[in-house]
């Protein structure tokens, strides 16, 4: 089934100030819940995914939705499926969602939110690609020198720029737990040398491509993750999303300084949040006050407005 990592839940819908919690359709057969994502079963070989406000942080899903980050996400992923059809096929299938959801109710959760996708099988691999020394990245190279096991030459600063582009595999995380890196041999132990090189190579090409893309507005791309899925017929597909402020780490170039945090698109501003309050990162997540969610979803505009050049998704 496409994305082992989801959960199957049947809970009701949950929407506030056309936000929306949860999906709920009841036209269609659900499979399942990501972090994100809900997802529906239409044939054997299509399924339609909701990109719900749901945020997570530190793995675990926040009680309270970003209103409109699902359409937002959808699309920038859409912008970016579309322009790198040239470096791998991804799995929008083109059709409307709206063919297939017919309830106006149901069509309402659904608007500017919902794309039809090939029902594929994911592999159990997460593909990272870092051109910048940040996050737990810049933990482990203060910890050892190194990123996922790739040595790096001392006295880099963080946020600096790496010395070359770095693919740093992972293993792909039920909801709720954690990713594991893993060295690219275990990668490929998992999915076949073949494979693992093809994946590496277009990880590789994707972030290169969406980092020259990137700069001719005015954003720093520092890293990012891809999904794919191995077909048969037609080998390596992109899936799920695909550089968005939810799985990659855009900077604004014009306040960029190495030495010291940058001013990010993504979900740090949660993040920074949740680390001034006595939470123990397990489940249920705390709250988020008014002004913070707010100021994420803020972000979350500007970096599509600075992707794609619309205001409105």
């Amino acid at each position: 089934m496409y994305y082992a990592s989801f959960t199957a839940t049947m809970n009701p819908p949950t929407m506030a100030d056309d936000a929306v919690h949860e999906s709920r359709l009841e036209s269609l057969q659900l499979l399942g819940r990501g972090k994100v994502r809900d997802l529906y079963a239409i044939d054997d070989d299509r399924l339609l995914i909701v990109a719900s406000d749901r945020l997570s942080a530190f793995d675990v899903i926040l009680p309270d939705p970003i209103p409109g980050k699902g359409r937002m996400l959808t699309a920038i992923s859409n912008y970016w499926f579309e322009r790198t059809r040239h470096i791998v096929p991804n799995h929008l299938t083109g059709e409307s969602p709206e063919a297939f959801v017919t309830d106006p109710s149901e069509r309402r959760q659904i608007a500017g939110r919902a794309v039809v996708v090939r029902r594929l099988t994911p592999l159990p691999v997460e593909a990272v690609v870092r051109g910048y020394l940040i996050g737990s990245g810049w933990k482990e190279y203060q910890q050892g020198g190194a990123v996922c096991g790739i040595a790096l030459p001392p006295g880099l600063p963080l946020a600096g720029r790496l010395p070359e582009t770095l693919f740093t595999p992972a293993t792909k995380a039920a909801v709720g737990e954690h990713d594991e890196n893993i060295s690219f041999e275990q990668m490929a132990e998992l999915i076949g040398t073949a494979r693992a090189e093809r994946v590496r190579e277009v990880s590789i090409a994707l972030y290169e491509f969406a980092v020259a893309a990137a700069a001719r507005v005015g954003l720093i791309l520092a890293d990012t993750k891809f999904e794919f899925a191995w077909d048969e017929r037609d080998g390596l597909i992109l899936i799920d999303e695909a550089l968005t402020p939810d799985s990659s780490r855009f900077w604004p170039r014009d306040s960029y300084r190495p030495g010291s945090s940058p001013l990010s698109f993504d979900k740090q501003y949660v993040r920074d949040h949740l680390e001034t309050l006595a939470w123990d990162k397990r489940p249920p997540g705390p709250r988020l006050p008014p002004e913070v969610i707010a100021a994420t979803a803020a972000r979350y505009r500007q970096a599509m407005k600075l992707i794609t050049g619309c205001e409105d998704p």
